[in-house]
């Protein structure tokens, strides 16, 4: 079966792996469909106790698949972000915030890069663990678009405002030392994916009642700002997307040239 994402669950810890190398775990549809069918699939385990969620390959995610981008002005993006699927979160929404909504503690292990979609997927976690020379960035600029999978969500409560503008505003490139300085990532480690394991193991030691009483404390959050900010996040990105300076980036970007937006 072609599936972008698989589970391994062993002694009460689920490893969510995104498994599409060949494409750098590219976001597609069918992958963003997987994760939330694996989320559910998951959650619902009897005996889970912690999730692990990698990425196999050189990176983590290289964010989205930049095939999915190249649409004419006022064409249709091949990922509905109008309709929602769970409150009000849409198909790329839920695909990272159901990590948050997990019933049990998730750790990101991330190493190579995260970009864009690639960046936002493990904010939802509730640990990431990352290489120190890992490369990530916030990069929709890049191609003229906005974060738009719950990204402004999960970073509004927990970066400064001034650090979140230099990261949004710039797409710049940062490893995985910053990001623990940022406040970005919690700690890094050579190889994030033993770590988080261990990590997990550890956590599913513990009183599995304990363990899942804390995760529903930290689950507590302003629902209201969730649901403005994620309405808005769609509504800006679709008037985006059926523009002509995301054509021009995304052109741009593919040619590695300089883009020249027009007022």
């Amino acid at each position: 079966m072609d599936t972008r994402v698989a589970v391994d669950f062993h002694d009460h810890v689920a490893h969510v792996r995104l498994v599409r190398p060949e494409r750098l775990n590219a976001i597609d549809l069918t992958l963003l469909q997987d994760l939330v069918a694996t989320g559910d699939r998951v959650a619902a385990l009897p005996g889970l106790r912690a999730i692990v969620l990698s990425g196999e390959g050189r990176g983590f995610c290289s964010g989205i698949d930049t095939t999915s981008l190249a649409i004419e002005p006022g064409g249709k993006f091949p990922i509905d972000i109008e309709t929602p699927i769970r409150g009000a979160a849409n198909l790329p929404q839920y695909a990272v915030l159901q990590w948050r909504d997990a019933p049990v503690p998730v750790i990101a292990a991330i190493h190579g890069f995260a970009f864009g979609g690639g960046f936002q997927l493990p904010l939802a976690t509730d640990i990431r663990i990352v290489h120190p020379d890992t490369k990530l960035s916030l990069m929709e600029l890049k191609w003229g678009l906005i974060p738009d999978m719950g990204g402004m969500a999960l970073l509004k409560p927990a970066l400064r405002p001034d650090v979140l503008a230099d990261l949004l505003y710039t797409a710049r490139v940062f490893d995985g030392r910053e990001a623990v300085t940022l406040g970005i990532a919690t700690r890094v480690a050579d190889d994030p994916v033993k770590s988080a394991l261990e990590m997990a193991r550890e956590i599913a030691a513990r009183s599995p009642s304990a363990v899942r009483a804390a995760k529903r404390l930290m689950r507590l959050c302003n629902e209201e700002l969730d649901t403005r900010i994620l309405k808005a996040e769609a509504s800006e990105q679709l008037a985006l997307l059926r523009g002509a300076h995301h054509a021009e980036a995304v052109a741009a970007g593919m040619a590695k040239r300089t883009p020249d937006f027009r007022d």
